[in-house]
Formats: structure tokens, C-alpha cells, sequence
């Protein structure tokens, strides 16, 4: 399928046809990337519950980095999805140019300033002896790979705007493989331990980059980047600023919040941050179907938006809904039957018993709220694909600083509860925030077009 037929397709095609042609690659491409945390985790865990909790507990800080790169690229999605629905590829064009050209900025900074103060924020977070070494060595290194992360994150964008989810997902499966092979041989071979799992996702996501930025250059598609005699457009690189800052905040908001989120499990013990990281790692499995619904409502959103067919747009998130619900039940479903089978798999060191007991537990809280999961990222789809991020950054902000850290402060002073306080905050957030960007969906406010903003 040509660019003008990915158009067609998305302007006139059944809507759910539209949305599992689109979501389909991009669930197995939200798959593959979970591979490389779980790939990293499930050999970490063979050397001890201590090396697998350093790579969960170091996670967020990565995160807030991460964050505006995550944010300058739905800006990208958005903004390119109504330009080519609104037939304008020259400015749909000089948009790629100028968001390539930042996002490369912005992740060397990142890269340079993480490295020097990955031993600093650690310390702060309160992790100390085997925890804080081991944490320290693979954020060091994790840091080293942003700038390619950056990358695919435009490369993965400018495709997505366009409804080509198929091409970013063949290369992430073959990085994935990639890095599911190095994993054990830099870990265990050349006994390089943490460091080696690290190593291994660094050299995967920098083929991933270069072979994906290859590919977009040399292909047919309608927008592309374009370097010569390349100047920042002040106009372009305020209005990607505009739509991209909110959902950075929101990311990074997010990430600060479970950095203070893990300072308050790792008060807790050390099983407690394994269990939290571990579930949260099958969580994001099994959330997959519903997240790539979410992502691929963006373009969908944008493009209908773009050639002005608002009804469209909210047919195609009421589509939406219903399918990721779908997915979402049947994904609880699944993880309440074989709740001690999955826990067991990703817990591959079998004398941390704690741990498997925390984790089951954990599990069947977190199950009933899949479906609410699902539920957030389709809105959150809603939003960024028309641009109006503010109200998915106060959604990702909401969810953790005004229901979810407060509830577990709360529970603090109920000893008796332990660790069962977090998890039963981290689903009754869901329910809150979901009900929050319901209500703003009915105002309407998202079907204004930001093109001419």
C-alpha cells in the first residue's frame, strides 16, 4: 500500500478496518520494545533480585529525559497527520526538517547531562549499597543511547503521521532479536553483568536509528526530511514546542512522580521494588493491543481533523473504545488464571519467595484495572492526535501527583496494610483519571483543528 492509499484508507476506509490495519504493527512494534526491557530483566534476574530491581528503580529517571523526546514526536505525529490530511506536503515537509534537526539537539544535551548526573540523582532517590552500584552502572549507560532513541522516536513519527506503522515495526523486531542475542553474551560471556545488559540495548537501538533514518531517506513516501540549506523557522519551532511541551510535561511530571513513587516502594525493601518492576513489566505486555489502538488513533484523529471531518474523528474514537476494551478484558482475564505461571516465568531466581508472593499479589490488583488502562490510552490518543495535549498532560500528571502519590502517603500510616496500599492506589487512580478525560471529550474542545493556531 502507496502513501495516497495509507491516506485514503484513513480518510474513507471502514474505521475499524482503519484501526487494526494501523494498531496491529504498532502493538507488535510496542511489544518488541517492551522485549528490550524484558529481555534486560529476565537476565539481570539471574544473577540476583538486587540487579533486577536496579534496572526497574532506575527507570523513571531514564524517563525524564526520555520524555521531551517522547513529547517532541507526538507533536510531530500530530502536527503531520493534519497537514497531510489537509493535502499540504511542503509544509508537512519543512515540519520533519525542523523536528529532526531538535530532537538530535536535545538528545546529545540530554545524553551528556544524564551521564554526569546519574550518580547524583541515585543517591537522592535514596538507594544505597548493591542497589545504588548497580543502578548507577546501567544508567550510565542507558543514558549513552538517547540520542538514537531520539531518532527512531521522529523516524518512528514522521511514518506513523503517514499511517505507516508496518516499516518501524520490521525494524524493531530486528532489533529486538538483536538485542535478545547480545543480552546473554555481553552479561555473561565477556561477564560484564548489569553493564553487559545495558551494552547489548545500546548497540541494538543504534542499528535500529541508523538503518531506520536509511530507509526514510531512500523511500517514496509523501513527507520526508530535507537538510539542504537547512534554517530554524522560528514559527515551525514554536508552534512544535506548543503542542510538544504539554505532553513532555505530562511525561516528565509522570516520571518525577514514580521516581518519588520509588523512593516510597524502596521504603519498603528491596522484594517490594522487584515485585513493582516485574509486574509492571507484564502489565505493559499484556497492554500492548489497547496502546497500540491509543497510538494509532493519533494519526487517524489528525488526519480527520486535517480534512475536516470532525463526526469521522469521533466515530473512530467510539471504535476505538470498544476495541480496546475488548482487549483489555480479555487480557485480565488471562492474567487472573495463570497469575502464579507468569509471575514464575519473569522471576527466574526461584529462592526470592517474597518476591513471587508480592508479585502475584501485585498482579491481581493491577488485572481489574486493565481495562481502565486501556481506556486512558485511547483518550490519550484522542488528545495528542488533535493536538490538544494539555489535557493528556493533565492526565499523566493527574493520575500521579493529585490520586496516586497521595493515596500511598496515606496508606503509609496504615502499617498493617504493607505494600498492598500501593497497589491498591496505583488502579483506583485509573478509575479517577479516566473519568476526568471522559468528561472532557464531551466538552468538545479537541475538535478544534491547531493547524492555523
Amino acid at each position: 500500500m502507496n502513501a495516497f492509499e495509507r491516506r485514503e484508507l484513513i480518510l474513507k476506509g471502514n474505521l475499524y478496518e482503519v484501526i487494526i490495519a494501523l494498531s496491529l504493527p504498532i502493538m507488535i512494534n510496542n511489544l518488541i520494545q517492551t522485549l528490550y526491557n524484558l529481555a534486560d530483566g529476565i537476565w539481570v534476574s539471574k544473577i540476583s533480585s538486587v540487579h533486577f530491581a536496579a534496572t526497574s528503580f532506575v527507570f523513571p529517571v531514564a524517563f525524564l529525559f526520555i520524555s521531551l523526546g517522547i513529547g517532541i514526536s507526538i507533536a510531530g505525529t500530530s502536527i503531520l497527520s493534519q497537514l497531510i490530511g489537509a493535502s499540504d506536503y511542503e509544509e508537512a515537509e519543512e515540519y520533519a526538517t525542523q523536528i529532526t534537526i531538535i530532537s538530535l539537539l536535545v538528545s546529545v544535551l540530554f545524553s551528556a547531562l544524564g551521564y554526569i548526573l546519574s550518580p547524583f540523582v541515585i543517591r537522592m532517590m535514596g538507594a544505597a549499597g548493591a542497589l545504588a552500584e548497580y543502578s548507577n552502572i546501567y544508567l550510565k549507560i542507558t543514558f549513552l543511547d538517547m540520542p538514537f532513541m531520539f531518532m527512531f522516536f521522529v523516524f518512528n513519527s514522521i511514518m506513523n503521521a503517514q499511517g505507516n506503522t508496518v516499516m518501524p515495526t520490521i525494524l524493531s523486531g530486528i532489533s529486538a532479536a538483536l538485542n535478545v542475542i547480545l543480552d546473554p553474551v555481553f552479561i555473561f560471556t565477556f561477564d560484564m553483568g548489569i553493564a553487559g545488559a545495558a551494552v547489548a540495548t545500546l548497540i541494538s537501538k543504534a542499528l535500529l536509528a541508523v538503518a531506520g533514518f536509511f530507509i526514510l531517506m531512500r523511500s517514496s513516501d509523501l513527507v520526508k526530511p530535507k537538510f539542504s540549506n537547512f534554517k530554524f523557522n522560528k514559527n515551525i519551532v514554536k508552534k512544535v514546542f506548543k503542542v510538544g511541551l504539554p505532553s513532555s510535561i505530562g511525561q516528565s511530571g509522570a516520571a518525577v512522580g514514580f521516581i518519588v513513587l520509588n523512593s516510597f516502594i524502596a521504603s519498603y525493601g528491596t522484594a517490594t521494588i522487584a515485585a513493582f518492576g516485574m509486574v509492571n513489566r507484564i502489565a505493559a505486555l499484556i497492554m500492548q493491543p489497547a496502546m497500540g489502538v491509543g497510538a494509532a488513533l493519533t494519526s487517524i484523529i489528525g488526519q480527520n481533523l486535517g480534512s475536516k471531518q470532525v463526526n469521522r474523528a469521533r466515530e473512530a474514537f467510539a471504535k476505538s473504545l470498544n476495541l480496546t476494551v475488548s482487549f483489555s478484558v480479555i487480557g485480565c482475564i488471562i492474567l487472573l488464571w495463570q497469575d502464579k505461571s507468569i509471575i514464575n516465568f519473569f522471576m527466574q531466581s526461584k529462592d526470592d519467595v517474597t518476591v513471587i508472593s508480592q508479585g502475584i499479589t501485585y498482579l491481581k490488583y493491577i488485572s481489574f484495572s486493565m481495562p481502565l488502562m486501556g481506556i486512558f490510552s485511547v483518550i490519550q490518543g484522542l488528545f495528542q492526535g488533535s493536538g490538544h495535549t494539555k489535557y493528556s498532560m493533565a492526565m499523566e500528571i493527574g493520575r500521579l501527583w493529585f490520586i496516586r502519590i497521595p493515596m500511598i502517603l496515606i496508606f503509609k500510616y496504615f502499617t498493617h496494610v504493607g505494600p498492598s496500599g500501593i497497589w491498591f492506589s496505583m488502579s483506583f487512580s485509573n478509575l479517577i483519571i479516566c473519568l476526568y478525560g471522559y468528561l472532557v471529550y464531551r466538552k468538545g474542545v479537541w475538535q478544534r483543528n491547531i493547524i492555523g493556531a
